[in-house]
């Protein structure tokens, strides 16, 4: 099991580090971990997918009434974290504010992302994850 988890605040980054986020495919960064992003490590209005400055923007809300629609998205920021083991990325609650859905919802998602050393998920995601 996991004994690094994401910090409930982040308010610093090192350059490899990056603060993975939730938002919507238009990267419309209006508000919660979005906006906070887009203020403090670089995420740009526009940009609803991928690393920008030291941040990821993951696409949450793409159908709010189906976690799995993040599914894609998901798989799409694990092949980005394999392609880059120099980066360490600070997975947030993903789809647990804004999006509406729970920790026991979105967790199970995150499955292959337990194996990644470059990779830190929040607690919550981690002690759902090993319940399983």
């Amino acid at each position: 099991m996991k004994t690094t988890f994401t910090p409930n605040n982040i308010i610093d980054l090192a350059p490899n580090e990056i603060f993975v986020f939730g938002s919507n495919s238009a990267g419309q960064h209006a508000g919660g971990a979005a906006a906070f992003a887009m203020d403090r490590f670089g995420a740009k209005w526009g940009v609803g997918e991928g690393l920008c400055g030291n941040t990821y923007a993951l696409p949450t809300m793409d159908d709010l009434t189906n976690p799995a629609s993040m599914i894609p998205h998901i798989q799409k920021f694990i092949e980005c974290a394999k392609q880059h083991p120099e980066l360490i990325f600070y997975v947030t609650k993903v789809g647990c504010g804004i999006a509406g859905f729970t920790i026991s919802e979105v967790a199970p998602l995150f499955k292959e992302a337990l194996e990644l050393k470059n990779v830190v998920l929040p607690k919550e995601f981690v002690e759902t994850l090993c319940q399983h």
